[in-house]
């Protein structure tokens, strides 16, 4: 992303926002995509509400396309190194008891401590990889 505009990262995190209440209100569940994928891999459960929501994921994107400029996405790293990094970020989301979008979004809309604390270290993870991945081992 080259181009950052305040007013479309505005009304997205509004759009994820009013999301994320909407679920919990209506429906009493967090919009944390690890439970919810967790959920669908559970041998039971309630899925229904968690297959509309993966739909709703996929389908978002594809029903904006006409209203939006087209961005172009490289990857420069292998497929061994996506693969391990979802991974390490599964682990990561079980150990933290929850992903970013629970903890970052809901989580912190709901004034939870426990929250903040997690996405404070998130951040703070992250800042620290894309320092070692660029400065130290140049990538």
């Amino acid at each position: 992303m080259t181009d950052f505009t305040p007013i479309s990262a505005l009304v997205g995190g509004g759009f994820l926002g009013l999301a994320a209440l909407i679920l919990l209100k209506f429906n009493g569940r967090i919009a944390g995509i690890s439970g919810v994928i967790g959920g669908v891999l559970q041998p039971t459960g309630d899925k229904d509400w968690r297959w509309l929501f993966l739909i709703g994921i996929m389908l978002g994107p594809l029903l904006a396309t006409p209203f939006t400029e087209r961005v172009d996405i490289t990857l420069d790293a292998s497929w061994a190194l996506i693969i391990s990094a979802g991974f390490l970020v599964g682990i990561g989301s079980s150990l933290g008891s929850g992903c970013t979008s629970g903890h970052g979004i809901c989580g912190i809309g709901r004034l939870s401590p426990r929250s903040l604390v997690a996405t404070l270290i998130f951040m703070v993870i992250a800042a620290l990889v894309v320092f070692v991945m660029t400065h130290w081992l140049g990538a």
